[in-house]
């Protein structure tokens, strides 16, 4: 009630900016506001926005969506001759979060780094210590490429089986019914390994999804499972205002249309023309199986609208307004819209299926949805104080060890400062829940973060955020020195009233030149 009060707070607060003259409103933005920046982009340069829509113009209600996954899954598992004692759990938000590994071997959890670090391992729900995790892990360190072994849950659809996968871990372990193996259990002449289990899980997942189970729990309740920001149709008016948008989903087009309607129809005021949801988009297209379709993609087909049904043959034509297509690839749309890569800003919450892909295969420009990053800055805020002390100890550390070279003989001892960092990351970890953060443990980043600063240009906990700028904003990403660089101290230059002229919209810089500007400009002559 609370989220949707502050909404519609910020639909007034929209609809007032856009009445009055730039001069008479200068817009703050909060921080739940904010769009960030990981490489520089221009908006004016964008002529075409792309959508994902689940997670990205539908956003789901947490943990009341998760539950119901959740719910499903266990359902599924105990249908098909898993204990009945499964039914006793029942979804806990706090433990969860994405971006963490199941080692499919030993049945453990993992949080780790962009190179494969472990930072936290739970077995079940019992969080393993240094040696119990050595047992498993001798570097600490596992090999993420083996994709056999290790299965990253990257989407937030991967909440729901993340946690029933520790729930099977944690109540085999317990049940004295089957006794405990390295690679899983035994329960007489049944063997039940923890890679069959990951297994069960995944098609019990896919079971509730190519079923339209869940999508039919979702469908019959709307208003408890998708949030209905007002705000939705006013972005994607304007974004077409300025240049072309299209809507790419994996969903069919039966939950496409009920969800969109719901969105984008339903809010219509009284004696105002009602605007069919099609109308938003100059391209649809359902059906895509994101990433196959930043390759070589799949038949584009025409969708009949009436009836949900594709329509036989492949499609050749030219792009038909308000027509839904099915399948076809990223070439498609460029082709159907008459747009490159670079021109193309695509919305996405999937690392890998909308954010990685787009970007290394097609070069599209790219906006990750993460809506964790609401509780993410929060936290930040909070426990500020708790970083602040993590980064001092660091420092102290640096400066310990810096005058000391391999003559020196002297052993500093540091067990109390690291002592004394584990309590602080774990206190901070603690602040997000029992996973810790999605970005980072301590100082470390996690693989999530890491994946996030390559890939996604932009990412907001929203795409609404776009909202909150003009259609022609530089996002300038903030320059990182490499180690070597931070040597020397960098000082922006001070520009002077009368270095800087504005005119008409156009910055000017009227410097007075210095002999080695000359030198350069020769230079620059001669080349």
């Amino acid at each position: 009630m609370e989220e949707n009060t502050q909404i519609l707070r910020d639909r007034v607060k929209l609809d007032s900016i856009a009445n009055s003259s730039s001069d008479e409103v200068k817009l703050k933005r909060r921080s739940e506001q904010m769009v960030f920046v990981n490489r520089s982009l221009t908006l004016e340069h964008i002529r075409c926005y792309g959508f994902d829509m689940d997670y990205t113009l539908a956003m789901y209600k947490s943990p009341d969506y998760e539950s119901l996954g959740f719910e499903l899954i266990r359902d599924r598992l105990v249908s098909i001759g898993y204990p009945h004692e499964l039914l006793r759990y029942t979804y806990d938000r706090s433990f969860p979060t994405r971006g963490l590994v199941i080692d499919t071997t030993y049945g453990n959890l993992l949080k780790v780094d962009s190179n494969g670090n472990i930072l936290l391992c739970t077995h079940g729900f019992t969080f393993l210590k240094g040696e119990d995790i050595h047992n498993y892990y001798p570097n600490k360190f596992i090999q993420r490429d083996d994709t056999d072994r290790f299965y990253i849950l990257n989407t937030l659809f991967n909440l729901s089986e993340t946690y029933l996968y520790a729930c099977l871990v944690n109540f085999f372990t317990r049940c004295s019914r089957y006794k405990s193996l390295t690679k899983g259990f035994q329960h007489g002449d049944l063997f039940m390994s923890y890679r069959s289990m990951f297994q069960d899980v995944r098609d019990a997942m896919d079971y509730i999804h190519d079923r339209g189970i869940l999508k039919e729990q979702t469908i019959k309740n709307l208003e408890k499972y998708v949030i209905k920001d007002p705000n939705l149709p006013v972005l994607l008016t304007r974004l077409k205002e300025v240049a072309k948008v299209f809507l790419a989903t994996n969903s069919d087009y039966n939950y496409t249309e009920a969800i969109m309607k719901y969105l984008l129809e339903s809010g219509t005021k009284c004696g105002s023309p009602k605007k069919l949801w099609r109308s938003f988009f100059d391209l649809i297209v359902v059906d895509t199986k994101k990433p196959l379709f930043f390759a070589e993609g799949t038949v584009l087909r025409q969708v009949d609208t009436d009836t949900g049904k594709l329509r036989i043959g492949t499609y050749t034509g030219a792009l038909q307004h308000g027509t839904v297509y099915s399948g076809g690839s990223s070439d498609t749309i460029c082709d159907l819209l008459d747009v490159k890569g670079k021109d193309i800003l695509y919305v996405g919450d999937h690392i890998f299926g909308d954010i990685l892909k787009s970007k290394k295969r097609q070069g599209w420009k790219t906006f990750l949805v993460v809506p964790e990053l609401s509780k993410e800055v929060q936290v930040w805020k909070e426990k500020k104080n708790v970083f602040d002390e993590l980064k001092h100890l660091d420092s102290f550390l640096a400066e310990l060890y810096k005058h000391l070279d391999s003559g020196s003989h002297q052993c500093p001892d540091i067990s109390t400062i690291q002592t004394r960092m584990k309590v602080l990351t774990y206190r901070m970890d603690m602040s997000y829940g029992q996973m810790g953060s999605l970005l980072r443990s301590g100082s470390s980043q996690t693989l999530f973060a890491s994946q996030l600063m390559r890939y996604a240009d932009l990412y907001s906990s929203t795409c609404v955020n776009l909202l909150y700028y003009p259609y022609n904003y530089l996002f300038m990403a903030p320059p990182v020195l490499m180690p070597h660089e931070s040597l020397v101290s960098h000082h922006l230059p001070d520009f002077t009233s009368s270095e800087l002229a504005v005119s008409n919209n156009t910055i000017k810089l009227n410097r007075t030149k210095t002999r080695e500007d000359t030198t350069e400009d020769t230079e620059d002559n001669r080349r």
